[in-house]
């Protein structure tokens, strides 16, 4: 029963609580952490305080290289003014080439394609120009040839 109201709570306040969302916005989430470290970001608007993300990054540390694409489907809240936070839920697909011969890292199983289910928390602010700065953390959970990853990231992109 303790979780039950503990939803219905999460709910009515992701409900109550909404924020103005911007129709679209393009930019950069430069990332950090086990996540690729740099995304072209693509935010769409798609009613009530609910958006899509969709973002595509590219990663070569030296020893594992390849690519990622990632779509999620936000909830956004008002803090206040222009600033509000948001969670989201979505996954992403990739490829990824790690380089055998590296001492450090002899296990090629995450070589290839992967699937990961993520999700996503975060903070926005929305200036009164047309221009977003936002901070999130993102868990991914590996489906396929991939295990748990934790990246954050700061956005920067042009509301229009």
């Amino acid at each position: 029963m303790k979780n039950y109201t503990l939803l219905l709570a999460f709910i009515c306040i992701i409900t109550s609580v909404t924020a103005q969302v911007n129709n679209q916005a393009i930019g950069v989430r430069l990332g950090g952490g086990d996540g690729v470290e740099s995304e072209i970001s693509y935010q769409q608007y798609i009613g009530g305080p609910n958006r899509l993300e969709f973002d595509l990054g590219f990663f070569d540390n030296g020893w594992d290289e390849g690519f990622k694409f990632t779509m999620l489907y936000q909830w956004v809240g008002n803090i206040e003014g222009g600033f509000n936070w948001y969670a989201g839920a979505g996954g992403s697909i990739g490829g990824r080439d790690i380089d055998n011969n590296d001492k450090n890292w002899n296990d090629n199983s995450d070589d290839g394609l992967f699937l990961n289910v993520d999700g996503q928390l975060g903070i926005e602010y929305n200036f009164s120009v047309p221009f977003q700065l936002s901070f999130d953390a993102r868990p991914e959970f590996g489906l396929i040839n991939d295990d748990f990853d934790f990246g954050y990231g700061l956005g920067i992109r042009y509301t229009f």
